[in-house]
Parts: C-alpha cells; structure tokens; sequence
C-alpha cells in the first residue's frame, strides 16, 4: 500500500469514528469562517470543525493533486489539549489522530 493510500485510509478511519459519536455536521460553518488566518481556525472555528471542514478535505486534495505532502504532521496533541474529556468517542478519535500523525513522523518519537 502506497503512502497516500495508507494517508487516505486514516483519514476515513477519523471520519468514521466522528460519524459513530455523532461529531460529524451535515452542514458547513459560514464561508466567513474559513478566512480566519489563526492556526486550526481558533478564532472562528470549533475543533472538531476544522478538522472536518478544512483538514480533511485538504489532505484529500493533496493526495488527488500528488501535491507534497507535509512532514512531521501531529495533530493529535492539539485534540489532546482542545477536547472536553466527555466528547464522545473521544478515545477512539484520539488513537484515529495519533494513526494518522504516525504516518508522516520522519523520526520516532
């Protein structure tokens, strides 16, 4: 398996896990939203948004794009940091995030 395809295998894992815990929207934030120049979208977006909205369709893009992919990605620190204990499915999400982090770490941790 390709690294891409490995990439785009995590990445529908994430997806899955918000669709089963119900993190997943059906709708998208306001186009203003996305115009924020903060990382993760701090200032107009909610975590778990940014990671559905911008995040994942952007990696998608990349790969379709054959566009270079980032080096030492970690994501799931700032996740680690940003939920609420009680989100749901906030274990399973975690280790989906760490997967796919693992995935672009040049060195071992």
């Amino acid at each position: 398996m390709t690294p891409e395809q490995l990439i785009t295998q995590r990445l529908q894992q994430v997806e899955q896990v918000m669709r089963e815990h119900d993190l997943w929207q059906n709708a998208a934030p306001a186009a203003d939203a996305f115009n924020s120049t903060e990382p993760f979208c701090l200032d107009t977006l909610q975590p778990l948004e940014w990671l559905q909205w911008v995040l994942i369709p952007r990696m998608h893009a990349l790969i379709a794009a054959r566009h270079p992919l980032p080096e030492n990605f970690a994501i799931a620190p700032y996740f680690e940091v940003a939920l609420e204990q009680a989100t749901p499915g906030l274990a399973p999400l975690l280790l989906s995030l760490n997967q796919l982090d693992a995935l672009f770490l040049k060195e071992p941790r």
